[in-house]
Order: C-alpha cells, then structure tokens, then sequence
C-alpha cells in the first residue's frame, strides 16, 4: 500500500510551496508528494519542486482536463470564482492508496503523514475546527430546512485546505453526480466569500463518505490551525495552542494573504527561508513581491533554455 501527500501550485505560489515543502522535508524527508497543477503555468514550480524536494507531477493530466471540462459542462461558465480548485478532486485517482491533500498556504510542524494512521478505522479525515463557525462559508440553513443534512451532519464541516482519505473511494461518476445534484440547487451553498470548491466537496463527503473524523475529536483535545486565532505562541520554530496546551500539528492562513505584517509571519518567513543563507530583511513590501516575480522568471528562463 502506498501513502503519499497530493498539493496543488503552479507558478503564482512560487513562495508558498516552498514554504509549504521545506516545512513537510523538515520533519519527513520520505512520504512522497505529488503535485496536481493548478493550470497551464506549473512548468517552473514542477522542476523546482522536483530538484529540491523529490516531488512529481501527477500522471494523468488528461483526467484533469476531463474533470474541468465537466465542471464546466455541469455548472457553466463564470458560477465559481475559482473553478481550478477542484482539480485537487483527481487525489482520488491517483497514485496513492492512502493520501492526504494540503493547501500551499499551510505550514507543517510535524510529520504530518503519520495523521494517515486514523485511516485504519475511517475512511475520510480532516484537522479543523471550521465546524464551529457553523454554516458559514459552506452551507445556507436550506440545507437543514430541506433536511438534505441533520444537525449531526452539519458537525462534520471541514475546510477543504486540509484533508485525507484513500483511492477510488469516490468514482469518476460520483463526482459529477453530486457536481449535477449542486448545480441543481444552488441556494444550499454560501459562496458569499467567493470559496469555490469547499461547499461542493463538504456535500460531496456529507453525503458519500460515513465513515468520517475529525482529528480535532480526538481524545485529550487538539490545538487550532488557523492563522486568523491570535492566540498562538512561537516556541522555536513551531507554534504552540494554549488553549490546548498543545503545538500546532499545522497553520493554515486561510483567507489571509501571506505578506509581511500578516499573521504569524515570522513563523512562516522562517520556512520560507530554511537552509537558505539569503534572507531578506522586514519590512519587504512590494520588494518581496518583485522577488518573487524574478525567482519565477528567472526560473522560467532556464526551463526555456534546456528547450
């Protein structure tokens, strides 16, 4: 049985994979890693990413192209903001056995791999607490007037930047059933912060995958991840949850752009930069951003001259 982690970039979040790789070689320099391309432009961040961290680009692209054209079919142009999120649906059909997909604006802080453990006795997992903030950013109260989900259900929400479960458990054809069953009513979904993909798979699993957990449940508690709650504490080059009395095992900026003066920056520049000896000084600005414009041309310049 094979394990690995799928991660979704092309060359916009040049910054943020690197982060989000040096953070998972730090602790693991074995699990496997896979990236599904955002789009067109992954060419530059692939070979990086392949050269500095072993990571491969997923295999069958054309299963990528199948799934965006069906989606488009399925909900026509211009319903989502971010219709190249739900290329992270073909984990389901990839390498790996047993996989785990994160966002590029995570950072690890652990060995994050071993959470596929808890795939021994479920069948869909994720790390969250995005159920406490009930409905919002997923579901409209239709949901629950309609009695798609029970109260229960709605208990399971979860962020899609965070998430694991194992091959083939959805087919190609449950996909575009539960997009077509979406699609046909629209008022059970909040897109009002422009989140795309995140409603589709929570109804998707919701309605699909019993056999859930949340590894935030388990017992002895479990400490936060996102990088919106202030209370967190840096304790060398990982954070630490008071609330729990625990580390983090991850951080997920989600909704909140990575840039100097955002939350927990340090922590986050800190593996931005790990073994690298060229680390610029704060307060970096627009400076940052042209820097990382250059990485990627430069980049692009030498994948253009081995053509």
């Amino acid at each position: 049985m094979t394990c690995g982690i799928y991660i979704t970039a092309n060359d916009k979040v040049t910054e943020q994979a690197i982060a989000l790789l040096n953070s998972i070689r730090r602790y693991d320099a074995d699990t496997p890693v896979t990236l599904i391309p955002y789009d067109e432009n992954y060419r530059a961040i692939a070979e990086l990413l392949q050269q500095n961290y072993g990571v491969k680009v997923y295999k069958d692209l054309n299963f990528i192209n199948r799934l965006s054209q069906k989606l488009y079919e399925i909900f026509g142009e211009g319903f989502f903001a971010r219709p190249n999120q739900f290329r992270k649906q073909a984990c389901w059909f990839g390498e790996f056995d047993e996989f785990l997909y994160i966002d590029t604006d995570i950072v690890v802080f652990e060995k994050i791999a071993d959470r596929l453990n808890y795939l021994k006795d479920y069948d869909f997992l994720c790390c969250d607490y995005q159920h406490s903030g009930g409905l919002t950013n997923v579901f409209t109260p239709k949901v629950l007037e309609d009695k798609i989900f029970t109260q229960e259900d709605i208990q399971d929400i979860f962020n899609g930047g965070w998430w694991a479960s194992k091959k083939n458990l959805l087919s190609e054809q449950d996909l575009y059933d539960s997009f077509a069953e979406c699609a046909a009513h629209p008022e059970y979904f909040d897109f009002s912060k422009k989140t795309s993909d995140q409603p589709i798979i929570n109804y998707t699993i919701l309605k699909r995958i019993p056999r859930r957990f949340n590894i935030v449940r388990r017992p002895g508690q479990a400490p936060g991840s996102w990088a919106g709650s202030p209370q967190f504490k840096r304790r060398g080059d990982i954070l630490f949850d008071p609330s729990s009395n625990q580390p983090l095992q991850y951080l997920h900026w989600a909704g909140i752009r990575i840039e100097p003066g955002c939350p927990y920056w340090d922590i986050w520049k800190y593996y931005r930069y790990l073994n690298d000896e060229n680390i610029p000084s704060d307060p970096l600005g627009q400076k940052w951003k042209r820097q990382g414009r250059r990485f990627v041309q430069n980049l692009k310049s030498k994948l253009q001259g081995k053509g």
